[in-house]
């Protein structure tokens, strides 16, 4: 293929810059207090596997909660009752969002950034907490009112961008959500995939101390 000059890097939001440190951890406190024992990997993939067959609302509530935990607890083989699940709300929620501890190698990247993302309007306010004014645009769902996986979420945000979809590196952590309408719409896109869970797709990358590799190499 020909040599493409990558000039905007895009990125997911959950999972893909920030993530909750403590949710796996208070998930199985929670778990152990029912006297429940999992290996915290299988939890993991699991809850991500899930992640990416169920749909998540841009505004969570206890009842979608309920039904998302009801499903990644059967997926173990747990019956869940609604004491156990009313516990892993409890541990769980209003949780803080951090940012990954390889977010450091973006300080290395000389190029505009940009977030696209299935989120509430809170993710402004996040964002800007956590990384300061690094990002040029934040597009969220609920401000637009549509989301991943609409390609329309993507062409808006490529005309708002105001780069060619070819010349745009994406970056997110669902192949259902980011990889499928990304490719697309044109965009450079690669799965960040820190768990190692999907081992088959080509465009993947552990850390995002990769990627000022891709932007200087043939796509």
């Amino acid at each position: 293929m020909m040599s493409l000059k990558i000039k905007y890097v895009l990125f997911d939001a959950a999972n893909t810059l920030i993530w909750k440190p403590e949710l796996f951890p208070r998930y199985i406190a929670a778990l152990e207090k029912n006297g429940i024992s999992v290996d915290p990997r299988d939890l993991r993939r699991n809850h991500k596997l899930l992640s990416e067959a169920l749909k998540f609302p841009d505004r969570t509530s206890a009842a979608f909660y309920a039904d998302f935990n009801s499903e990644v607890l059967l997926s173990l083989g747990i019956l869940p009752r609604e004491k156990l699940l009313r516990d892993i709300f409890d541990a769980c929620t209003y949780l803080e969002w951090n940012k990954y501890e390889d977010a450091v190698f973006l300080d290395r990247l000389d190029l505009p950034m940009g977030i696209l993302s299935n989120f509430n309007k809170s993710l402004q306010a996040h964002i800007k907490g956590l990384f300061g004014d690094r990002f040029r645009n934040i597009i969220v769902s609920e401000e637009v009112g549509v989301a991943k996986p609409a390609v329309e979420f993507y062409r808006g945000a490529i005309q708002t961008i105001g780069v060619d979809p070819g010349e745009i590196l994406y970056i997110g952590d669902s192949l259902k959500l980011d990889m499928i309408p990304a490719t697309a719409c044109g965009l450079q896109a690669w799965l960040i995939d820190r768990d190692g869970w999907f081992r088959a797709i080509d465009r993947r990358i552990s850390s995002f101390s990769e990627i000022a590799t891709i932007c200087n190499k043939e796509l």
